[in-house]
């Protein structure tokens, strides 16, 4: 029997589809009101965390680094500049794995694994987040080419335009301006976050450190719209910066090139000063050695060179180079007796060829073996004879030496703005005793009368006492700087000047000093007869190794870096003093015979004009005082 056919209950397949549809209407009202209120959450009760989100991911503020204030010469010669250059950087936080975009940099540009790993020691270095750092610079155009080609592959890698700086005169100012170089962790920790982002240079030595604030200037801002990717699409905001303030420098470029061509490429130092301002003409160090390298970041095969090298041309002479001052201290010495009692004017030394002290044996010894007989002050400044500075010291005493001699800046720092300079060394009782336990010697102060023994100065320190001679005592520090912005700087801390019972003192002492260079038997009389102007002067030599008792110097046994120093300090003319000359060369062994002629040549450089006559503006006044024996 057949089965009966089951028919569809329409009515109950409708119930349950509108059961179904309002199951699943209810579903998706309840997913709506879940995103709804999810939306809700997130763009209302959470709206000013999320917009802050965007807009840091949207809106950066960038720092705008300062153009760096140029520093000139006296006559507006450029000695420090500004050039503009392309350079390669990266921005860790965007580059992802920085230490691989690195191995591309270095495979695209064919660069070696000593700039491989100074790329690395910069882009370590701390830093504000999604700051670019700079790991290249000066970028040639093949260079720039290859990064344009190669971009999908250094992500967080730009070139950018930055102004580098720069120093047109090389290696003529290298020790007295000094050079910038890239911020080091150290001076990262010391440094105003704020006032420094941006800039990744800060002065290293010289006048560059010494003057770091006023060059830096003041950073600028501005808000850029980036994307994805952090390129800028539009600048929203811009602070401008402030740029750093000129300076104009005291030295003189052509006097500084004539000096060191005076100088001939020996080890040496020269400084020359006007007296009646303290500023410093010129300041040679020589070798030198050209800064601009260090600016963008020297090599370390380079830098080992110059590190390294038996010439030391890195050491700054004039500010840090140590030397027994030798007789170039004796019309200072003269003063000092003179104005101490100890001595007058026609006081007289018999000089058989040496000293010696009362119930003592030892010969303390002439440079003249032969003697000079019968010895006032005028002729012992003029013939530099030991004998009557040993029995002036013998008279002095260490005590009354050393506070004459600190007036003369000897043992202390004399610069206003050089924060290079070491103070050198003018032993007393108490240093002695504090430094090796021992009492001072008699022995000890008539050598020190001679420039010898434990005294320590820098040339610097020694064109300072040669000016307080030609100024009678005014004290006025040396400086680099003549002005900032226009504006001279200020000694805050001047230094007393040197007041004598009477002032006649100085006559009697650069009287002696004028004989030395003009007098019959004056030690650089031959300087100074082919001079048309009057110069005072004094030599110097100053031992590098000891002489026993008894032996005679002989070059020829002696190394060629083991010889005697040569010391001239100067100044002319003497009527109307305009220049001071201080030089020392390093194993020249005579300062009348080699370092004499060297400060006549700084001299004429600066007195006299192109045909060879004393310019008119340097001519002694009508009223001038003379010198008196």
């Amino acid at each position: 029997m057949p089965q009966p056919i089951r028919l569809n209950d329409h009515d109950k397949d409708a119930r349950l589809i509108r059961r179904r549809a309002l199951v699943g209407a209810a579903v998706v009202f309840l997913l709506i009101g879940l995103l709804v209120a999810r939306l809700y959450y997130l763009q209302v009760v959470q709206y000013e965390y999320h917009s802050t989100l965007s807009e840091n991911n949207r809106v950066h503020v960038q720092p705008i680094p300062p153009t760096r204030g140029l520093i000139f010469d006296r006559n507006g010669v450029i000695v420090a500049d500004n050039r503009p250059s392309f350079s390669l950087t990266l921005s860790r936080e965007r580059a992802g794995d920085w230490e691989q975009v690195l191995d591309v940099i270095v495979e695209v540009l064919e660069l070696s694994d000593d700039e491989r790993a100074l790329f690395e020691k910069r882009v370590r270095q701390g830093r504000r987040p999604f700051e670019p750092v700079p790991v290249l610079f000066e970028l040639s155009e093949e260079q720039i080419a290859r990064i344009a080609v190669n971009q999908f592959r250094l992500p967080g890698v730009e070139v950018a335009a930055q102004l580098v700086r720069h120093y047109p005169q090389g290696e003529h100012f290298a020790h007295s301006v000094g050079y910038v170089g890239r911020i080091n962790e150290a001076e990262l920790k010391g440094l105003d976050p704020v006032a420094y982002s941006g800039t990744h240079h800060i002065g290293k030595t010289g006048i560059e450190r010494f003057y770091e604030a006023e060059l830096h200037g003041e950073v600028g801002y501005e808000e850029v719209e980036t994307n994805a990717r952090g390129r800028v699409l539009r600048v929203l905001k811009r602070t401008d910066p402030l740029p750093g303030k000129d300076l104009r420098l005291t030295l003189d470029v052509r006097l500084q090139e004539a000096a060191e061509a005076a100088l001939g490429g020996r080890r040496g130092a020269i400084v020359a000063i006007q007296p009646a301002t303290g500023e410093v003409l010129a300041m040679v160090s020589q070798p030198s050695f050209d800064p601009n390298p260090f600016v963008t970041g020297i090599s370390f095969k380079a830098y080992a060179e110059l590190r390294d090298s038996i010439d030391r041309p890195l050491f700054n002479r004039v500010l840090r180079g140590l030397y027994p001052p030798g007789s170039t201290i004796k019309p200072m010495m003269a003063v000092a007796a003179l104005d101490a009692g100890v001595i007058t004017p026609s006081s007289r030394v018999f000089d058989p060829g040496f000293y010696q002290l009362p119930n003592v044996k030892h010969k303390y010894r002439n440079w003249n073996r032969s003697g000079d007989g019968w010895v006032n002050l005028e002729m012992a400044i003029m013939r530099s004879n030991d004998t009557y500075f040993y029995d002036l010291a013998h008279k002095m005493g260490i005590d009354r030496m050393h506070d004459y001699m600190t007036r003369f800046g000897l043992g202390q720092r004399v610069s206003l703005d050089m924060f290079e300079e070491t103070s050198g060394l003018m032993p007393s009782r108490d240093w002695k005793r504090a430094r090796y336990r021992q009492p001072w010697y008699p022995g000890e102060t008539l050598i020190l009368g001679i420039g010898q023994g434990y005294m320590q100065t820098t040339p610097l320190q020694l064109a300072q006492a040669a000016t307080l001679m030609a100024s009678r005592g005014k004290w006025i520090r040396p400086h680099l700087a003549k002005s900032i912005e226009g504006q001279p700087p200020v000694d805050s801390e001047p230094l007393p000047d040197i007041q004598l019972h009477d002032t006649k003192y100085w006559d009697y002492a650069r009287f002696g000093m004028e004989q030395v260079m003009h007098g019959p038997r004056g030690t650089a009389r031959k300087v100074g007869d082919s001079a048309v102007y009057r110069i005072a002067g004094k030599s110097g030599t100053a031992q590098v190794v000891a002489i026993k008792q008894g032996e005679k110097y002989d070059r020829s046994k002696v190394q060629e870096r083991h010889r005697d120093h040569a010391l001239f300090v100067a100044f002319a003319p003497v009527e109307n003093p305009q220049i001071v000359v201080a030089v020392m060369v390093e194993n020249g062994e005579s300062g009348s015979g080699v370092a004499a002629p060297v400060v006549k040549q700084v001299m004429d450089a600066w007195l006299l004009d192109d045909g060879g006559q004393l310019k008119a503006e340097y001519a002694p006044p009508l009223n001038a005082e003379v010198s008196r024996r």
